[in-house]
C-alpha cells in the first residue's frame, strides 16, 4: 500500500501536514480508532527503488539499504475523497521522516503498512484527559473530536512556544492548556512540565479516561502523577512513549519494549 502526496501545509514551525491519496490507497479501510496509525517507510539516501515496492524484497537488502519504518497516527481519513492526512513533527533536516515531510511535493509517494489502532474515548467515561507533546498532537486532536457531546475534556499539550499551538475542537466541553518548553528551565523541570500541569488541574468527576502519549520520561512523570493523585481510572489509562529525549529513533526502538514493561511495573 502507498499514498501519493496531494498537498502539504506547514501548520506550525514544528508540524507539517501531508495529505495522501491516489490509487495506492484504494483498499485502505480505517479501523476508526482515535489513534489509528500506519507504518510509513522512508528510503535511505541513494536507494535504487521507490514506492510501491514489496516489503519482503527489501528485507533481503543490506541493512543500510533498507527503508526506515516509522509509525504515524492518522490525523484523519476522508472516506469520500479517500484522502489520508498525517501530521509530521519536523526538526529541520534531522530525521528521515521529518525531512521527507518537509520536502514532500504533490506526486511524491510514501510506502505504508496498516492500519491499526488501540484507543478511542470510551462511551462510559464521565471525563477525558488528553496529555502529550507535538508527537501526540494528531492523536489528541482526533480523540477530542470523538468525545461525546457535553463530556468534559481536558487537554494538556507541550509545545516549544506559542507558535506551536494549534486550535483543537470537540463536541465535548473542551478546555485546552498549552505549556511551553522554552520557558521550562532545566531538564528536570522540562520532564515535570506536563505532570505538574496535570496535577494542578481541577479534578474531573466519575470515570476518567486518560490518553497520555509522547516523550518517554515526561509520560512516566504524568503516569505517576495520575496514579498518586487518583486523577484517572486505572482501567481507562492509555500510556505510550513515542520517543525518548537523548536517543535516536533506532536507539529508542531497541530499548522501548523493556522500558514500557518497567513502567507498567512501576504503576501497577
Amino acid at each position: 500500500m502507498y499514498g501519493t502526496v496531494v498537498r502539504t501545509e506547514q501548520l506550525t514551525p514544528q508540524l507539517v501536514r501531508v495529505v495522501l491519496g491516489g490509487e495506492g490507497l484504494a483498499d485502505f479501510a480505517d479501523p476508526q480508532f482515535a489513534d489509528s496509525y500506519v507504518n510509513a517507510f522512508f528510503l535511505p539516501a541513494g536507494a535504487d527503488y521507490a514506492p510501491p515496492f514489496e516489503d519482503e524484497a527489501t528485507r533481503e537488502l543490506p541493512r543500510e539499504q533498507r527503508p526506515y519504518p516509522r509509525r504515524y497516527t492518522l490525523r484523519s481519513w476522508d472516506p469520500q475523497t479517500r484522502e489520508m492526512t498525517i501530521d509530521f513533527v519536523v526538526h529541520g533536516e534531522v530525521g528521515y521522516a521529518g525531512r521527507w515531510a518537509l520536502h514532500a511535493r504533490p506526486g511524491d509517494r510514501l510506502q505504508l503498512r496498516g492500519p491499526a489502532g488501540d484507543y478511542s474515548p470510551p462511551t462510559e467515561a464521565d471525563g477525558v484527559l488528553l496529555v502529550g507533546d507535538e508527537s501526540a498532537l494528531p492523536a489528541i486532536a482526533a480523540c477530542a473530536e470523538q468525545v461525546g457531546a457535553g463530556i468534559p475534556v481536558r487537554a494538556v499539550v507541550e509545545v516549544e512556544d506559542a507558535a506551536g499551538e494549534v486550535e483543537l475542537t470537540s463536541p465535548g466541553d473542551l478546555e485546552v492548556t498549552y505549556v511551553h518548553r522554552s520557558s521550562a528551565g532545566d531538564e528536570d523541570a522540562l520532564t515535570r512540565l506536563l505532570a505538574d500541569t496535570v496535577a494542578a488541574l481541577p479534578r474531573l468527576d466519575g470515570v476518567v479516561s486518560a490518553f497520555v502519549h509522547g516523550e518517554a520520561e515526561s509520560i512516566r512523570a504524568v503516569g505517576h502523577a495520575l496514579r498518586d493523585g487518583g486523577l484517572a481510572s486505572p482501567d481507562h489509562l492509555s500510556l505510550s512513549p513515542y520517543w525518548r529525549r537523548g536517543l535516536t529513533d533506532e536507539e529508542w526502538r531497541s530499548v522501548k519494549r523493556d522500558w514500557v514493561r518497567a513502567l507498567q511495573s512501576e504503576l501497577a
